[in-house]
């Protein structure tokens, strides 16, 4: 799937998910990551859901969103209760959704010039 957007107002954007990977601006990232719209973290440890921990977290909270999308990977599928409630117990929203959405999700909501930070979990 190719996204593309225009003139973005942040730094970084996605334009494209597939097997093998994430296209952050002109850069493909085969192994999981932050972004935000002014930040990029590469390196982030869980490599699917059942890795996530509650403290996998910390990275994504310490760039004070108001919303976390956390992609799953190529298909939908949630972490455990302790994960999500990493995030709704500082009220902050936490949106699961399999890669894809969670790429044009994200476009959308940094076009919108909200606090959004998003984790993709990607296997390498």
């Amino acid at each position: 799937m190719q996204l593309t957007l225009e003139n973005p107002d942040f730094r970084y954007f996605l334009r494209g998910v597939s097997a093998e990977g994430v296209l952050v601006n002109d850069r493909r990232l085969a192994e999981s990551f932050i972004v935000s719209p002014m930040a990029l973290v590469e390196g982030w440890r869980p490599r699917g859901i059942a890795e996530l921990l509650p403290e996998d977290l910390d990275p994504l909270l310490a760039l004070n969103p108001t919303v976390v999308l956390l992609g799953s990977g190529a298909t939908l599928t949630f972490p455990s209760a302790a994960v999500m409630a990493a995030c709704l117990t500082r009220g902050i929203g936490i949106e699961v959704m399999d890669n894809a959405a969670a790429a044009r999700t994200f476009n959308v909501l940094a076009t919108e010039a909200r606090k959004v930070v998003a984790g993709f979990l990607l296997a390498g």
